[in-house]
């Protein structure tokens, strides 16, 4: 035995020899962005002129000293002899090379690691994607790997990225607001399940602060923690969604696994369609929000950000269950095993899916279109209703101003249990220009609001009413299965509907911007959207990763490929 344990030793040695050294280094060097701020002045949209970049908050260095405490043994040509079995691939592909001995736990969570300090590193193409890494994500891929269960669920081993909203042990849990920068926590109730089923919880994703519920008129994915989030598709070019706009750029960036997002209306739909990822927005109910930082106990939900439907139907079937802290997940059925039903349809014959008359003109939702006639779909075109939505922005100020510091109060840290909105907008305003460089003009509104309770009621009745009749005046007229939108142009009434939303990627514009199309059913019919998107990703295969995030990865494929 002792000579093994000298052998297995020396052989460990040997690598991390080889690796040239044993822990890699990565420094970020804050540097002047004026330049860059100057260039983006006369951006032709407004929310991408940005007042700030970099974060005047996070240490990355400490972000990345994180990193590289756990990357013992770990080096640049690891990295690169790993990259064509971890880089762009799904659970079902990674899980394969585990049982076939080509990787590890511990060597896909240091591989990811390794891939967010590469480029949160680098000034040409850091993202501020991640704003909190688990400094125990290795040694618990370790354990995984040392107790690996005989029929363990397809998450198992997997790194996960979780949205800085959503309570998670072991990291700040911050909103990306100054305020709660030290707010530390126990897991939510969706953390606990993904731990359960054996999920690695790699680190926290930078959000639109306050999941944008905090200014007016401002850039999508900035937060006074984490800095602006940057879309990899077009640093600087494209606007990253919001607000789950970390959540987005890091999976397109394949900086994990999979993630997690919250969305009110189109916090997930937004950033997954401008990342050439797959969203699902759920029906309210179907997953708990207890520990997650509010906009809106009628609105809100998490929901699966992914590369592919498969590993979001995976990691939705990892987060379900009855919450009893959590009410409305009372409502939700039983669920099936997601992954499983996907397969259930080879095509989408007998379906019939509405298309909006005025998306005709959109040259990837025409070819979308084509490709689901293709299928065997019967697409019907419809124009939409007419509906009344005004005042939904005050239906949100009036539950956030309740629903927040019920948060506070029963899941942050004590420090934070008896802050009041008003306390913050204070706090605020001590400091403008490095807590609220873009104001703070929804926080005003909670302050202003005085809807009673029957009031707002009888607001969030009508908001409902009008919503479903957006969508099943034509559903119900032309008999439809779901009805077909782009990105999150309808998150808005789906929310209201509480109608689930999944987007899956069409492609990319001319200008290299990415587009999804969306499909949008009734209440808990997740199981029906996920099989009809996954039928559509794999006849259209409009997934495209970001050039700049790993181009090895092509040259090495296109090395690989015998001569024609």
């Amino acid at each position: 035995m002792r000579s093994f344990i000298t052998v297995l030793l020396a052989g460990l040695l040997l690598i991390g020899c080889r690796s040239g050294q044993e822990y890699p280094r990565f420094t970020w060097i804050p540097y002047d962005q004026s330049q860059e701020l100057a260039e983006n002045a006369e951006h032709p949209s407004r929310r991408m002129r940005f007042k700030l970049i970099q974060s005047r908050v996070l240490d990355k260095n400490e972000l990345l000293r994180v990193i590289t405490r756990q990357l013992e043994g770990f080096s640049e040509d690891t990295y690169r002899e790993l990259l064509p079995l971890i880089y762009e691939q799904d659970i079902r592909t990674l899980q394969r090379h585990v049982r076939e001995g080509r990787l590890s736990y511990e060597l896909i969570t240091k591989w990811y690691l390794y891939q967010i300090a590469r480029y949160e590193s680098d000034r040409e193409r850091y993202l501020n994607a991640i704003v909190a890494i688990n400094p125990n994500a290795v040694a618990e891929a370790r354990e995984k790997d040392r107790r690996r269960p005989e029929n363990p669920h397809p998450l198992y081993g997997m790194p996960v990225l979780v949205k800085d909203n959503i309570n998670t042990a072991g990291m700040p849990t911050t909103a990306g607001a100054h305020v709660l920068r030290d707010n530390r926590t126990d897991d939510a109730f969706i953390i606990r399940q993904i731990r359960a089923h054996g999920g690695i919880i790699l680190g926290k994703t930078n959000l639109s602060e306050w999941a944008n519920f905090l200014f007016f008129g401002g850039p999508n994915g900035f937060s006074a923690v984490g800095g602006q989030t940057l879309n990899p598709y077009g640093r600087r070019k494209f606007d990253s969604g919001g607000s789950s706009s970390g959540s987005g750029a890091a999976i397109a960036a394949n900086y994990a696994v999979v993630a997690v997002g919250t969305e009110t209306s189109g916090s997930i739909l937004s950033p997954s369609s401008q990342h050439s990822l797959v969203g699902l927005k759920p029906t309210v109910g179907l997953l708990s929000r207890s520990g997650i930082v509010p906009i809106s106990s009628t609105y809100d939900t998490p929901g699966p950000m992914t590369r592919t439907v498969r590993d979001a139907a995976i990691l939705l079937s990892a987060m379900v269950g009855r919450d009893p802290e959590d009410p409305a997940t009372a409502r939700a059925p039983e669920p099936p095993v997601y992954w499983k039903v996907l397969t259930e349809l080879q095509d989408l014959k007998g379906f019939r899916l509405g298309a909006f008359r005025p998306f005709l003109e959109n040259a990837r939702y025409q070819e979308a279109l084509e490709v689901l006639r293709s299928l065997g779909a019967e697409i019907v075109v419809f124009d939409p209703p007419e509906v009344d939505l005004e005042g939904f922005g005050e239906v949100l100020a009036a539950d956030m101003k309740e629903d927040l510091p019920r948060y506070l109060s029963r899941y942050a840290a004590p420090p934070y249990r008896s802050l009041t909105v008003a306390d913050i907008v204070a706090y605020n305003r001590a400091d403008s220009a490095l807590r609220i460089p873009y104001g703070q003009g929804r926080f005003a509104q909670m302050l202003k609001v005085s809807l009673t309770s029957e009031e707002l009621a009888a607001r969030k009745q009508h908001l409902h009413d009008e919503a479903v009749r957006f969508f099943e005046e034509p559903m119900q007229q032309y008999r439809l299965d779901a009805v077909l939108s782009i990105n999150n142009w309808h998150a808005r009434p789906a929310a209201l509907a509480h109608y689930p939303c999944l987007t899956v990627p069409m492609g990319l514009k001319e200008n290299g911007e990415p587009i999804g199309l969306t499909f949008i059913a009734r209440p808990f019919e997740e199981a029906r959207l996920l099989q009809m998107g996954y039928v559509f990703e794999q006849a259209r295969k409009g997934r495209v990763p970001p050039p700049a995030y790993a181009p090895e990865a092509e040259a090495r494929a296109e090395s690989r490929r015998p001569a024609s």
